[in-house]
Protein backbone atom coordinates (compact mmCIF):
# COMPACT_ATOMS: atom_id res chain seq x y z
CA UNK A 1 0.00 0.00 0.00
CA UNK A 2 1.55 3.50 -1.20
CA UNK A 3 1.99 6.35 1.89
CA UNK A 4 -0.63 8.57 0.02
CA UNK A 5 -3.35 5.44 0.60
CA UNK A 6 -2.48 4.40 4.20
CA UNK A 7 -2.69 8.71 4.36
CA UNK A 8 -6.13 9.00 3.25
CA UNK A 9 -7.17 5.89 5.35
CA UNK A 10 -6.31 7.82 8.50
CA UNK A 11 -8.03 10.86 6.79
CA UNK A 12 -11.62 8.80 6.19
CA UNK A 13 -11.51 7.73 9.76
CA UNK A 14 -10.78 10.99 11.27
CA UNK A 15 -13.37 12.68 8.95
CA UNK A 16 -15.91 10.04 10.19
CA UNK A 17 -18.64 11.74 12.05
CA UNK A 18 -18.85 10.69 15.82
CA UNK A 19 -15.81 8.65 16.21
CA UNK A 20 -12.97 11.02 17.68
CA UNK A 21 -9.32 10.25 18.10
CA UNK A 22 -10.23 7.98 20.46
CA UNK A 23 -12.07 5.75 18.56
CA UNK A 24 -10.25 5.72 15.74
CA UNK A 25 -7.42 4.15 18.04
CA UNK A 26 -9.48 2.07 19.23
CA UNK A 27 -11.24 0.41 16.06
CA UNK A 28 -7.43 0.17 14.32
CA UNK A 29 -5.86 -1.55 17.63
CA UNK A 30 -8.88 -4.05 17.18
CA UNK A 31 -8.37 -4.46 13.06
CA UNK A 32 -4.83 -3.85 12.91
CA UNK A 33 -4.66 -1.34 10.51
CA UNK A 34 -7.02 1.13 9.22
CA UNK A 35 -7.66 -0.31 5.56
CA UNK A 36 -8.99 -3.20 7.76
CA UNK A 37 -11.40 -0.89 9.31
CA UNK A 38 -12.77 0.34 6.74
CA UNK A 39 -13.43 -3.23 5.13
CA UNK A 40 -14.60 -4.30 8.10
CA UNK A 41 -18.44 -5.47 7.26
CA UNK A 42 -21.29 -3.68 10.02
CA UNK A 43 -21.13 -7.19 11.23
CA UNK A 44 -17.65 -7.07 12.52
CA UNK A 45 -17.91 -2.86 13.80
CA UNK A 46 -20.76 -3.71 15.90
CA UNK A 47 -18.51 -5.64 18.15
CA UNK A 48 -16.53 -2.83 19.26
CA UNK A 49 -18.05 -1.31 21.98
CA UNK A 50 -18.99 2.29 21.97
CA UNK A 51 -18.80 3.05 18.35
CA UNK A 52 -22.85 3.86 17.71
CA UNK A 53 -24.41 2.93 14.99
CA UNK A 54 -24.77 6.41 13.24
CA UNK A 55 -21.18 5.84 13.10
CA UNK A 56 -20.70 2.62 12.48
CA UNK A 57 -22.85 3.28 9.13
CA UNK A 58 -20.59 6.45 8.38
CA UNK A 59 -17.48 3.95 7.90
CA UNK A 60 -16.12 3.51 4.28
CA UNK A 61 -18.94 6.52 3.28
CA UNK A 62 -17.95 7.05 -0.47
CA UNK A 63 -18.38 10.76 0.38
CA UNK A 64 -16.08 11.07 2.97
CA UNK A 65 -13.45 8.78 0.80
CA UNK A 66 -13.58 11.76 -1.76
CA UNK A 67 -13.23 14.67 0.52
CA UNK A 68 -10.04 12.47 2.40
CA UNK A 69 -8.57 12.25 -1.05
CA UNK A 70 -9.39 16.25 -1.89
CA UNK A 71 -8.02 16.91 1.73
CA UNK A 72 -4.61 15.33 0.95
CA UNK A 73 -4.58 17.06 -2.03
CA UNK A 74 -5.02 20.38 -0.57
CA UNK A 75 -2.38 19.48 1.98
CA UNK A 76 0.16 18.63 -0.59
CA UNK A 77 -0.36 21.62 -2.62
CA UNK A 78 0.11 23.54 0.16
CA UNK A 79 3.73 22.35 0.83
CA UNK A 80 2.20 20.90 4.18
CA UNK A 81 2.81 17.35 5.81
CA UNK A 82 0.38 15.55 7.38
CA UNK A 83 1.76 13.02 10.08
CA UNK A 84 -0.72 9.64 11.06
CA UNK A 85 -0.80 7.76 14.23
CA UNK A 86 1.96 5.19 13.19
CA UNK A 87 3.80 7.80 11.06
CA UNK A 88 7.95 7.61 12.45
CA UNK A 89 7.82 11.39 12.44
CA UNK A 90 4.67 11.52 14.71
CA UNK A 91 6.26 13.39 18.00
CA UNK A 92 7.28 10.26 20.78
CA UNK A 93 6.33 13.12 23.57
CA UNK A 94 2.90 13.46 22.16
CA UNK A 95 2.39 10.29 21.97
CA UNK A 96 2.22 9.01 25.40
CA UNK A 97 -0.74 11.02 26.57
CA UNK A 98 -4.19 10.24 26.96
CA UNK A 99 -5.95 11.41 23.81
CA UNK A 100 -3.45 12.31 21.40
CA UNK A 101 -4.78 13.14 17.79
CA UNK A 102 -4.73 10.47 15.18
CA UNK A 103 -3.65 13.20 12.73
CA UNK A 104 -1.22 15.94 12.82
CA UNK A 105 -1.61 18.59 10.03
CA UNK A 106 2.21 20.51 9.82
CA UNK A 107 3.57 23.07 7.97
CA UNK A 108 7.03 23.90 8.37
CA UNK A 109 10.19 21.70 9.89
CA UNK A 110 9.66 18.04 11.45
CA UNK A 111 12.89 18.44 13.18
CA UNK A 112 11.61 21.16 14.95
CA UNK A 113 8.20 19.91 15.66
CA UNK A 114 10.37 16.89 17.33
CA UNK A 115 12.42 18.87 19.37
CA UNK A 116 12.83 18.78 23.31
CA UNK A 117 10.58 21.85 24.21
CA UNK A 118 8.87 24.11 27.08
CA UNK A 119 5.33 25.51 26.63
CA UNK A 120 5.21 28.96 27.45
CA UNK A 121 1.31 29.92 27.62
CA UNK A 122 -0.34 33.21 29.58
CA UNK A 123 -2.77 35.92 29.19
CA UNK A 124 -4.09 37.76 25.81
CA UNK A 125 -4.41 40.81 27.32
CA UNK A 126 -1.32 40.66 29.59
CA UNK A 127 0.61 43.51 31.22
CA UNK A 128 3.98 45.17 29.99
CA UNK A 129 5.42 43.15 32.79
CA UNK A 130 3.78 39.85 31.51
CA UNK A 131 4.93 40.22 28.24
CA UNK A 132 8.58 41.54 28.89
CA UNK A 133 8.92 38.41 31.04
CA UNK A 134 7.69 36.15 28.07
CA UNK A 135 9.81 37.14 25.28
CA UNK A 136 12.79 37.21 27.69
CA UNK A 137 12.35 33.95 29.25
CA UNK A 138 11.75 32.71 25.59
CA UNK A 139 14.55 33.86 24.52
CA UNK A 140 16.91 32.43 27.13
CA UNK A 141 15.15 29.20 27.04
CA UNK A 142 15.55 28.95 23.10
CA UNK A 143 19.69 29.56 23.75
CA UNK A 144 19.56 26.82 26.07
CA UNK A 145 18.55 24.50 23.18
CA UNK A 146 14.96 24.22 23.71
CA UNK A 147 11.94 24.42 21.69
CA UNK A 148 9.01 27.22 22.82
CA UNK A 149 5.64 25.81 22.53
CA UNK A 150 2.88 28.31 22.40
CA UNK A 151 -0.75 28.91 20.69
CA UNK A 152 -0.15 31.82 18.53
CA UNK A 153 -2.78 33.79 20.63
CA UNK A 154 -1.78 37.43 21.07
CA UNK A 155 -0.13 38.63 24.48
CA UNK A 156 1.71 35.99 26.09
CA UNK A 157 1.77 33.22 23.00
CA UNK A 158 2.67 35.79 20.97
CA UNK A 159 5.82 37.35 22.73
CA UNK A 160 7.03 33.82 23.92
CA UNK A 161 7.20 32.76 19.68
CA UNK A 162 8.92 36.15 18.95
CA UNK A 163 11.66 36.04 21.78
CA UNK A 164 12.44 32.64 20.90
CA UNK A 165 12.95 33.68 17.01
CA UNK A 166 15.22 36.69 17.98
CA UNK A 167 17.30 34.44 19.90
CA UNK A 168 17.21 32.05 16.21
CA UNK A 169 15.52 29.88 18.27
CA UNK A 170 13.24 26.81 17.44
CA UNK A 171 8.79 27.72 18.21
CA UNK A 172 6.24 25.92 17.47
CA UNK A 173 2.54 27.02 17.15
CA UNK A 174 -0.17 24.82 17.99
CA UNK A 175 -3.25 26.20 16.51
CA UNK A 176 -7.10 25.79 16.93
CA UNK A 177 -7.62 26.05 13.48
CA UNK A 178 -6.61 24.53 9.64
CA UNK A 179 -3.46 25.38 9.14
CA UNK A 180 -4.95 27.91 5.80
CA UNK A 181 -6.51 30.13 8.41
CA UNK A 182 -4.29 32.75 10.19
CA UNK A 183 -5.77 33.46 13.35
CA UNK A 184 -5.48 36.06 15.18
CA UNK A 185 -5.17 38.44 11.24
CA UNK A 186 -2.94 40.41 12.99
CA UNK A 187 -0.39 37.46 13.36
CA UNK A 188 0.37 37.15 9.68
CA UNK A 189 3.31 38.04 10.18
CA UNK A 190 4.76 35.59 12.82
CA UNK A 191 2.36 32.72 11.58
CA UNK A 192 4.65 33.75 8.16
CA UNK A 193 7.91 33.58 10.37
CA UNK A 194 7.20 30.57 12.20
CA UNK A 195 6.10 28.63 8.47
CA UNK A 196 9.80 29.47 7.75
CA UNK A 197 11.52 28.19 10.31
CA UNK A 198 9.67 26.45 12.70
CA UNK A 199 6.76 24.33 12.88
CA UNK A 200 2.95 25.25 13.04
CA UNK A 201 0.49 22.74 13.80
CA UNK A 202 -3.09 21.26 14.41
CA UNK A 203 -5.08 18.88 14.26
CA UNK A 204 -8.08 20.26 12.63
CA UNK A 205 -8.11 20.20 8.33
CA UNK A 206 -8.29 22.34 6.28
CA UNK A 207 -11.07 24.65 5.61
CA UNK A 208 -12.04 24.53 9.94
CA UNK A 209 -12.72 27.63 11.49
CA UNK A 210 -11.21 28.90 15.03
CA UNK A 211 -14.48 28.11 16.89
CA UNK A 212 -13.98 28.90 20.34
CA UNK A 213 -14.26 25.61 21.60
CA UNK A 214 -11.85 24.01 19.95
CA UNK A 215 -8.83 25.81 21.59
CA UNK A 216 -9.29 23.85 25.31
CA UNK A 217 -9.24 20.90 23.14
CA UNK A 218 -5.73 22.16 21.24
CA UNK A 219 -4.39 23.18 24.83
CA UNK A 220 -3.57 19.69 25.25
CA UNK A 221 -0.92 19.32 22.62
CA UNK A 222 0.57 22.56 23.30
CA UNK A 223 1.31 20.44 26.70
CA UNK A 224 1.53 17.15 25.41
CA UNK A 225 4.42 18.19 23.15
CA UNK A 226 6.41 19.71 25.94
CA UNK A 227 8.49 18.88 29.09
CA UNK A 228 7.59 21.28 31.15
CA UNK A 229 5.04 24.39 30.92
CA UNK A 230 5.55 28.01 31.78
CA UNK A 231 2.31 29.81 32.63
CA UNK A 232 3.91 33.17 32.87
CA UNK A 233 0.36 35.84 33.37
CA UNK A 234 -2.98 34.22 33.91
CA UNK A 235 -6.27 35.55 35.42
CA UNK A 236 -8.54 33.22 38.10
CA UNK A 237 -10.25 31.64 35.29
CA UNK A 238 -8.22 31.14 32.25
CA UNK A 239 -7.49 28.62 29.46
CA UNK A 240 -3.29 29.04 30.59
CA UNK A 241 -4.53 27.21 33.55
CA UNK A 242 -6.97 24.74 31.43
CA UNK A 243 -2.96 23.94 29.86
CA UNK A 244 -1.36 23.67 33.50
CA UNK A 245 -3.95 21.44 34.52
CA UNK A 246 -3.68 19.01 31.44
CA UNK A 247 0.54 19.13 31.93
CA UNK A 248 -0.30 17.79 35.39
CA UNK A 249 -2.33 15.03 34.11
CA UNK A 250 -0.12 14.28 31.56
CA UNK A 251 3.21 14.03 34.09
CA UNK A 252 4.87 17.22 32.47
CA UNK A 253 6.47 19.86 34.89
CA UNK A 254 4.41 23.07 36.01
CA UNK A 255 6.22 26.41 36.24
CA UNK A 256 4.77 29.79 37.35
CA UNK A 257 5.92 33.09 37.57
CA UNK A 258 5.06 35.31 40.61
CA UNK A 259 3.11 38.93 39.96
CA UNK A 260 1.83 41.66 41.41
CA UNK A 261 -0.70 40.16 44.57
CA UNK A 262 -2.77 43.29 43.57
CA UNK A 263 -3.08 42.01 40.13
CA UNK A 264 -6.03 40.03 38.66
CA UNK A 265 -3.88 38.88 35.96
CA UNK A 266 -1.63 37.23 38.46
CA UNK A 267 -4.34 35.15 40.40
CA UNK A 268 -4.26 32.50 38.66
CA UNK A 269 -0.84 32.05 38.87
CA UNK A 270 -0.47 32.49 42.03
CA UNK A 271 -3.06 29.82 42.65
CA UNK A 272 -0.80 27.61 40.70
CA UNK A 273 1.78 28.22 42.93
CA UNK A 274 -0.20 27.55 46.54
CA UNK A 275 -1.13 24.50 44.70
CA UNK A 276 2.28 23.38 43.86
CA UNK A 277 4.00 24.65 40.82
CA UNK A 278 7.83 25.68 40.92
CA UNK A 279 7.95 29.37 41.68
CA UNK A 280 10.51 30.57 38.26
CA UNK A 281 12.24 33.92 38.93
CA UNK A 282 14.85 32.55 36.02
CA UNK A 283 15.48 29.71 33.61
CA UNK A 284 18.06 27.89 35.95
CA UNK A 285 15.01 27.36 37.93
CA UNK A 286 13.38 25.59 34.80
CA UNK A 287 16.65 24.17 34.06
CA UNK A 288 17.65 22.08 36.65
CA UNK A 289 13.99 20.26 36.39
CA UNK A 290 15.28 18.80 32.90
CA UNK A 291 18.64 16.85 33.60
CA UNK A 292 19.17 16.62 30.17
CA UNK A 293 19.46 20.56 29.71
CA UNK A 294 20.88 21.45 32.29
CA UNK A 295 24.04 20.44 31.46
CA UNK A 296 26.45 20.66 28.34
CA UNK A 297 23.93 24.35 27.41
CA UNK A 298 26.17 27.30 28.16
CA UNK A 299 24.19 29.69 26.54
CA UNK A 300 24.27 33.03 28.68
CA UNK A 301 20.65 33.86 29.68
CA UNK A 302 20.01 37.61 28.98
CA UNK A 303 19.63 40.29 31.70
CA UNK A 304 18.58 43.44 31.74
CA UNK A 305 19.90 46.35 30.01
CA UNK A 306 22.62 43.80 28.50
CA UNK A 307 22.02 46.38 24.95
CA UNK A 308 23.09 49.02 26.73
CA UNK A 309 24.98 49.81 29.59
CA UNK A 310 24.03 52.48 32.49
CA UNK A 311 26.76 53.17 34.28
CA UNK A 312 27.52 55.88 31.95
CA UNK A 313 24.51 57.49 33.48
CA UNK A 314 25.07 60.70 35.86
CA UNK A 315 23.84 60.39 38.85
CA UNK A 316 20.10 61.79 38.96
CA UNK A 317 19.83 59.62 36.01
CA UNK A 318 20.99 56.61 37.84
CA UNK A 319 18.74 57.04 40.65
CA UNK A 320 15.56 57.40 38.53
CA UNK A 321 16.60 53.99 36.86
CA UNK A 322 17.12 52.17 40.31
CA UNK A 323 13.42 53.23 41.96
CA UNK A 324 11.76 52.33 38.29
CA UNK A 325 10.85 49.08 37.88
CA UNK A 326 8.84 46.41 35.37
CA UNK A 327 5.91 47.86 37.57
CA UNK A 328 4.64 51.42 36.07
CA UNK A 329 5.11 54.62 38.19
CA UNK A 330 3.54 57.89 37.63
CA UNK A 331 6.01 61.12 37.49
CA UNK A 332 4.73 62.56 40.98
CA UNK A 333 5.60 59.45 42.62
CA UNK A 334 8.71 59.71 40.75
CA UNK A 335 9.52 63.47 41.85
CA UNK A 336 8.68 62.62 45.67
CA UNK A 337 11.34 59.72 45.69
CA UNK A 338 13.93 61.50 44.14
CA UNK A 339 13.36 64.63 46.15
CA UNK A 340 14.49 66.03 42.74
CA UNK A 341 12.51 69.17 40.75
CA UNK A 342 9.82 68.19 38.24
CA UNK A 343 12.27 70.14 35.19
CA UNK A 344 14.93 67.44 36.15
CA UNK A 345 13.55 64.54 36.85
CA UNK A 346 11.74 65.13 33.36
CA UNK A 347 14.78 65.72 31.43
CA UNK A 348 16.46 62.45 32.96
CA UNK A 349 13.80 60.25 32.26
CA UNK A 350 13.61 61.42 28.44
CA UNK A 351 17.17 60.83 28.50
CA UNK A 352 16.59 57.40 30.14
CA UNK A 353 13.81 56.91 27.08
CA UNK A 354 16.41 57.86 24.54
CA UNK A 355 19.22 55.28 26.14
CA UNK A 356 16.75 52.62 25.79
CA UNK A 357 16.05 51.56 29.61
CA UNK A 358 12.64 52.76 30.42
CA UNK A 359 9.50 52.24 28.59
CA UNK A 360 6.74 55.51 28.52
CA UNK A 361 3.25 54.26 28.79
CA UNK A 362 -0.13 56.92 28.48
CA UNK A 363 -1.00 58.41 31.55
CA UNK A 364 2.54 59.76 32.34
CA UNK A 365 3.73 56.55 33.58
CA UNK A 366 7.00 55.22 33.49
CA UNK A 367 8.57 51.57 33.55
CA UNK A 368 12.44 50.03 33.75
CA UNK A 369 12.71 47.75 31.00
CA UNK A 370 12.59 44.27 32.38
Amino acid sequence: MSDNQRTIDWLRLSLTPGLGAAGCRRLVDHFGSPDRVLAAPPAELAKIGGIRKTTQAAIGNADIARTAEATLQKVQNRGQTLLCWDDPGYPAQLRTIHDPPVLLYLQGSLAVLNSAGIAVVGARAASTYGLQMADRFARDLALHGLAIISGLALGIDSNAHAGALAAAGKTVAVLGCGLDIVYPPRNRKLFDQIAATGALVSEYPPGTPPDSFRFPARNRIISGLALGVLVVEAAKHSGSLITAQLALEQGREVFAMPGRIDSGKSEGTHRLLQDGAKLVHSVADILEELPAFSSGHQAQETTPHSANDPTGLDQGSQILLTILDVYPKNIDDLIVATGLPARVVSEKLLLLELADLIVVLPGKLYQRKA
